[in-house]
Protein backbone atom coordinates (compact mmCIF):
# COMPACT_ATOMS: atom_id res chain seq x y z
CA UNK A 1 0.00 0.00 0.00
CA UNK A 2 1.17 3.37 -0.93
CA UNK A 3 -0.35 6.84 -1.02
CA UNK A 4 -1.61 6.50 -4.51
CA UNK A 5 -3.37 3.57 -3.29
CA UNK A 6 -4.55 5.12 -0.35
CA UNK A 7 -5.95 7.75 -2.45
CA UNK A 8 -7.95 5.31 -4.55
CA UNK A 9 -9.50 4.03 -1.65
CA UNK A 10 -10.52 7.28 -0.11
CA UNK A 11 -12.47 7.94 -3.77
CA UNK A 12 -14.30 4.92 -3.12
CA UNK A 13 -15.46 6.04 0.00
CA UNK A 14 -16.63 8.98 -1.26
CA UNK A 15 -18.56 7.32 -3.22
CA UNK A 16 -21.94 7.07 -0.40
CA UNK A 17 -21.73 10.60 0.68
CA UNK A 18 -21.77 11.42 -2.89
CA UNK A 19 -25.37 9.30 -3.61
CA UNK A 20 -26.82 10.47 -0.51
CA UNK A 21 -26.53 13.86 -1.27
CA UNK A 22 -27.98 13.23 -4.59
CA UNK A 23 -30.75 11.16 -2.80
CA UNK A 24 -31.63 13.68 0.03
CA UNK A 25 -31.48 16.50 -2.18
CA UNK A 26 -34.53 18.73 -2.87
CA UNK A 27 -35.33 22.47 -3.65
CA UNK A 28 -35.66 23.29 0.24
CA UNK A 29 -32.51 21.66 0.41
CA UNK A 30 -30.30 23.06 -2.50
CA UNK A 31 -27.19 22.98 -0.56
CA UNK A 32 -27.08 19.36 -1.04
CA UNK A 33 -26.53 19.42 -4.53
CA UNK A 34 -23.61 21.70 -4.36
CA UNK A 35 -22.33 19.18 -1.50
CA UNK A 36 -22.49 16.39 -3.81
CA UNK A 37 -20.51 18.43 -6.91
CA UNK A 38 -17.95 19.00 -4.28
CA UNK A 39 -17.84 15.58 -3.16
CA UNK A 40 -17.58 14.59 -7.34
CA UNK A 41 -14.95 17.11 -8.08
CA UNK A 42 -12.63 16.07 -4.64
CA UNK A 43 -13.37 12.68 -6.41
CA UNK A 44 -12.10 13.83 -9.90
CA UNK A 45 -9.31 15.87 -8.84
CA UNK A 46 -7.95 12.95 -6.11
CA UNK A 47 -8.13 10.39 -9.23
CA UNK A 48 -5.34 13.38 -10.85
CA UNK A 49 -3.58 13.29 -8.10
CA UNK A 50 -3.34 9.76 -7.49
CA UNK A 51 -2.02 9.41 -11.45
CA UNK A 52 0.32 12.26 -10.80
CA UNK A 53 1.86 10.35 -7.36
CA UNK A 54 1.87 7.12 -9.11
CA UNK A 55 3.82 8.40 -12.19
CA UNK A 56 6.14 10.70 -10.77
CA UNK A 57 7.45 8.73 -7.78
CA UNK A 58 7.52 5.75 -9.30
CA UNK A 59 4.78 4.42 -7.34
CA UNK A 60 2.69 1.90 -9.70
CA UNK A 61 1.38 -0.93 -8.26
CA UNK A 62 -0.39 -4.33 -9.25
CA UNK A 63 -2.95 -3.08 -6.63
CA UNK A 64 -3.00 0.52 -8.05
CA UNK A 65 -3.13 -0.88 -11.61
CA UNK A 66 -6.86 -2.85 -10.18
CA UNK A 67 -7.62 0.01 -7.29
CA UNK A 68 -7.60 3.51 -9.57
CA UNK A 69 -10.12 1.98 -12.46
CA UNK A 70 -12.05 0.45 -10.39
CA UNK A 71 -12.68 3.59 -8.43
CA UNK A 72 -13.41 5.58 -11.46
CA UNK A 73 -16.32 2.67 -13.19
CA UNK A 74 -17.80 2.97 -9.24
CA UNK A 75 -17.92 6.53 -9.06
CA UNK A 76 -19.02 6.75 -12.28
CA UNK A 77 -21.54 4.23 -12.70
CA UNK A 78 -23.26 5.10 -9.27
CA UNK A 79 -22.79 8.83 -10.25
CA UNK A 80 -24.89 7.92 -13.46
CA UNK A 81 -27.50 5.78 -11.75
CA UNK A 82 -28.22 7.97 -9.04
CA UNK A 83 -28.88 10.93 -11.30
CA UNK A 84 -31.07 8.96 -13.70
CA UNK A 85 -33.24 7.49 -10.95
CA UNK A 86 -33.68 10.64 -8.56
CA UNK A 87 -36.70 12.11 -8.77
CA UNK A 88 -35.60 14.52 -7.31
CA UNK A 89 -33.54 15.86 -10.11
CA UNK A 90 -35.93 18.24 -12.44
CA UNK A 91 -37.29 16.21 -15.04
CA UNK A 92 -35.79 18.46 -17.99
CA UNK A 93 -31.96 17.81 -17.06
CA UNK A 94 -32.54 14.10 -15.13
CA UNK A 95 -30.29 11.76 -17.09
CA UNK A 96 -32.01 9.10 -18.71
CA UNK A 97 -31.84 5.29 -17.90
CA UNK A 98 -30.86 4.40 -21.30
CA UNK A 99 -27.48 6.69 -20.75
CA UNK A 100 -26.24 4.89 -17.73
CA UNK A 101 -27.72 1.77 -19.42
CA UNK A 102 -24.88 2.74 -22.09
CA UNK A 103 -22.20 4.01 -20.49
CA UNK A 104 -21.79 0.93 -17.81
CA UNK A 105 -22.42 -1.65 -20.84
CA UNK A 106 -20.20 -0.27 -22.75
CA UNK A 107 -17.57 -0.74 -19.28
CA UNK A 108 -18.50 -4.68 -19.53
CA UNK A 109 -18.16 -5.04 -22.45
CA UNK A 110 -14.69 -3.61 -22.45
CA UNK A 111 -13.88 -5.62 -19.47
CA UNK A 112 -14.88 -8.60 -20.60
CA UNK A 113 -12.92 -8.21 -23.76
CA UNK A 114 -9.83 -7.68 -21.84
CA UNK A 115 -10.06 -11.13 -19.54
CA UNK A 116 -11.24 -12.46 -22.85
CA UNK A 117 -7.64 -11.81 -24.80
CA UNK A 118 -5.86 -11.93 -20.83
CA UNK A 119 -7.19 -15.90 -20.98
CA UNK A 120 -6.60 -16.24 -24.10
CA UNK A 121 -3.19 -15.12 -24.71
CA UNK A 122 -1.85 -14.56 -21.44
CA UNK A 123 -0.94 -10.89 -21.86
CA UNK A 124 -2.98 -8.13 -22.48
CA UNK A 125 -1.86 -4.52 -23.06
CA UNK A 126 -4.47 -1.41 -22.36
CA UNK A 127 -2.89 1.86 -23.57
CA UNK A 128 -5.75 4.49 -22.98
CA UNK A 129 -6.75 6.17 -26.38
CA UNK A 130 -7.72 10.11 -27.01
CA UNK A 131 -11.35 8.92 -27.81
CA UNK A 132 -11.51 6.76 -24.11
CA UNK A 133 -10.13 10.48 -22.28
CA UNK A 134 -12.49 12.32 -24.11
CA UNK A 135 -15.35 10.01 -23.39
CA UNK A 136 -14.47 9.98 -19.73
CA UNK A 137 -14.03 13.88 -19.71
CA UNK A 138 -17.70 14.12 -21.23
CA UNK A 139 -18.80 11.63 -18.52
CA UNK A 140 -17.40 13.70 -15.90
CA UNK A 141 -18.95 16.92 -17.39
CA UNK A 142 -22.25 15.35 -17.22
CA UNK A 143 -22.71 14.87 -13.77
CA UNK A 144 -20.86 18.12 -13.31
CA UNK A 145 -23.56 19.74 -15.44
CA UNK A 146 -26.52 17.83 -14.38
CA UNK A 147 -25.64 18.95 -10.47
CA UNK A 148 -25.35 22.31 -11.95
CA UNK A 149 -28.64 21.92 -13.26
CA UNK A 150 -27.80 23.58 -16.54
CA UNK A 151 -30.12 23.65 -19.19
CA UNK A 152 -27.92 22.49 -21.83
CA UNK A 153 -26.80 19.74 -19.85
CA UNK A 154 -29.02 17.37 -22.72
CA UNK A 155 -25.91 18.33 -25.39
CA UNK A 156 -23.35 17.22 -22.76
CA UNK A 157 -25.07 14.00 -21.80
CA UNK A 158 -25.28 13.29 -25.73
CA UNK A 159 -21.68 14.50 -26.71
CA UNK A 160 -20.64 12.17 -24.25
CA UNK A 161 -22.95 9.32 -25.40
CA UNK A 162 -21.32 10.19 -28.97
CA UNK A 163 -17.99 9.39 -27.63
CA UNK A 164 -18.64 6.23 -25.39
CA UNK A 165 -19.85 4.42 -28.60
CA UNK A 166 -17.14 5.34 -30.62
CA UNK A 167 -14.50 4.83 -27.91
CA UNK A 168 -15.97 1.43 -27.58
CA UNK A 169 -15.64 0.64 -31.22
CA UNK A 170 -12.42 1.33 -31.40
CA UNK A 171 -11.36 -0.16 -28.22
CA UNK A 172 -13.07 -3.61 -29.71
CA UNK A 173 -10.80 -3.17 -33.01
CA UNK A 174 -7.68 -2.61 -31.02
CA UNK A 175 -8.44 -5.45 -28.85
CA UNK A 176 -9.24 -7.94 -31.68
CA UNK A 177 -5.97 -6.56 -33.49
CA UNK A 178 -3.65 -7.36 -30.05
CA UNK A 179 -5.49 -10.62 -29.96
CA UNK A 180 -4.79 -11.56 -33.78
CA UNK A 181 -0.95 -10.62 -33.34
CA UNK A 182 -0.60 -12.49 -30.15
CA UNK A 183 -2.11 -15.47 -31.63
CA UNK A 184 -0.04 -15.45 -34.75
CA UNK A 185 3.09 -14.53 -33.67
Amino acid sequence: MNIANWISIFRIILIPFFISAVVYYSPDKDYLRYVALSIFLLAVISDGIDGYIARTKKLKTVLGSFLDPMADKLLLSSSFITLSLANNIPLEIRLPLWVPILFISRDIILMLGSFLIHVITGKLTISPSILGKLTTLFQMATIIFILLQLPFSFWIWNTAVFFTVVSCFDYILKGNKQLNNNLHS
